[in-house]
């Protein structure tokens, strides 16, 4: 099956920055466009903002004025809806409001060719409920495009109950044939981006309440310990808080106040004090103008260790071993659990209990642990954390070791997964349950992550290069640390690990 030909007639309904965004990407295939508003003028001055953009590009050398000039000409403003009646696919980007989208679908199931495509670039309603009375449901699709829809290249393709596979797939291959990375999707609350994405902020918030370290640091380690580019709270306050805050409660609502998805207070008390991000100029950080950006928290300079004894297999962060030995430091090689041991102290990568609780378990030297980092041999930070009964020589000794080894050491309270591992452990487990459910398969989740998101791995990949065993037991840690079902992990996810497979089927090592 193919994608619509490019002499089929797309109309986008809807002349706001989403609706002239897509316009502008079909027009850009191929296809005559057929812009619509209910505002009369609108269609007309989404062309001429579009035309100011495309020569921004013609001005840079990324685009030819005859094809600017081209990709515009195939755009035509209609001033009424009757104008939409030869329409094969027809991409609706109107208010989020189901009464109204409804009352358009079918007023456009009466002027269009049967055989006609409706779409709809909802970010958060049932298509499902949405096609349900209409007299041709199957004809009806979700085509979710992120902002701004000429750049970002994730699609999500959603099917309702009824959409007819043959026409998602037309839908899919016809967003291909735009340059476009298309994802399969089941219609469910958030879809597939927003819906995984849930903990990224989640975690943070929660962090953040804890006073287990302060914004800025936490968005360093997020950055450049997990490889992110944009921290939560960066994040936060470009989308808007208060736009994130409405996302979390309906996800929250749509599926029935599960703990996974629950909304945290401090979030709620930004949006009260109107401190909502870049655009009040005041969010979790302040873009008042002479405002500096604060700094993270750094370690000061501490001793060098002149040795350190790797006991057994460090599994994701065996690169510490080479990076350590580049730094000059004599490595010893013994059997063991998986841990570096120094004369002061021994460091492991946390499991998701608390450094004070694993001390206490294990009976070993004073316990300091340290968090997941996307790659041990580069990252430029780290953040750890000391058991509570260990004492202050251990923690120095642990700092001097990863300062050593050129990284800024960020030190954070003892809490459960620490910063990055619980963030990406949570990823993992709602990618994972997002399978589990049959919303995507894992490549679709992968992708979505890192093509809206700019995740620097897809939170399935992620999980299996961390090993699911130790993810698994990460947040069976955590659940059983704060005593909720918030970090319950996916049957999937627990599955996998069991089998020591991966969701390809290839296997791996048992964490250790």
């Amino acid at each position: 099956m193919s994608g619509l030909p490019s002499t089929t007639p797309v109309a986008v309904i809807g002349a706001g920055t989403m609706g002239a965004g897509i316009a502008q990407v079909a027009a850009a295939a191929g296809h005559p466009v057929l812009l619509f508003d209910a505002r009369a003028n609108a269609p007309a001055h989404a062309i001429e903002l579009m035309k100011g953009g495309l020569a921004r590009l013609v001005e840079r050398k990324r685009m030819s004025e005859a094809d600017a000039a081209a990709l515009t000409a195939r755009i035509r403003p209609c001033g009424s809806i009757s104008e939409l009646k030869d329409a094969g696919l027809v991409i609706e980007a109107i208010v989020e409001d189901m009464a109204v989208k409804r009352a358009l679908f079918a007023e456009l199931e009466e002027l269009l060719k049967p055989d006609a495509i409706l779409t709809t670039n909802t970010s958060s309603l049932s298509i499902t409920e949405l096609a349900g009375g209409l007299k041709r449901p199957e004809r009806i699709a979700g085509m979710h495009f992120f902002n701004p829809a000429p750049i970002m290249p994730l699609v999500e393709i959603i099917r309702g109950f009824a959409t007819e596979a043959g026409v998602a797939q037309i839908v899919f291959d016809t967003a291909k044939a735009w340059g476009k990375k298309p994802v399969h999707v089941k219609s469910t609350p958030g879809f597939l981006g927003n819906r995984v994405a849930r903990p990224f902020y989640g975690e943070a918030l929660r962090t953040l309440e804890e006073s287990a370290t302060d914004v800025a640091t936490y968005d360093a380690l997020i950055r450049e310990a997990g490889g992110f580019r944009m921290g939560a709270f960066e994040l936060l306050d470009l989308v808007g808080i208060d736009v994130n805050w409405a996302v979390t409660n309906s996800v929250y609502g749509a599926y029935f106040q599960d703990p996974r998805y629950k909304p945290f207070r401090i979030q709620g008390e930004m949006v009260a004090a109107g401190r909502l991000g870049r655009k009040t100029k005041l969010g979790f950080y302040d873009y008042r103008e002479g405002a500096g950006p604060p700094r993270p928290q750094e370690a000061a300079p501490t001793a060098v260790p002149a040795h350190v004894s790797i006991e057994g297999d460090l599994g994701v962060a065996a690169a510490l071993e080479g990076r350590a030995g580049r730094a000059g430091i004599a490595v010893r090689r013994l059997p063991g659990t998986g841990a570096l041991v120094l004369p002061e102290c021994r460091l492991a990568l946390s499991d998701g209990r608390t450094a004070t609780e694993r001390m206490a378990q294990e009976n070993t030297l004073p316990l300091v642990l340290f968090d997941l980092a996307l790659d041990y041999a580069v990252a430029p930070r780290i953040a750890i954390t000391a058991a509570d009964q260990a004492p202050r020589a251990a923690l120095a000794a642990a700092t001097g070791f990863f300062q050593a080894l050129g990284m800024k050491v960020s030190t954070v309270d003892d809490i459960p997964g620490l910063i990055v591992l619980r963030t990406v452990a949570m990823l993992a487990n709602f990618g994972f349950d997002a399978v589990h459910a049959g919303i995507a398969d894992a490549a679709g989740v992968d992708l979505a992550m890192q093509a809206a998101f700019n995740y620097p791995l897809g939170p399935v990949a992620w999980a299996e290069r961390i090993g699911l065993p130790h993810v698994t037991v990460t947040l069976d840690n955590i659940a059983r640390a704060y005593g909720e079902d918030r970090y319950r992990a996916s049957p999937l996810l627990r599955r996998r690990a069991a089998a020591g497979l991966t969701l390809s089927g290839t296997t791996f090592p048992a964490s250790r």
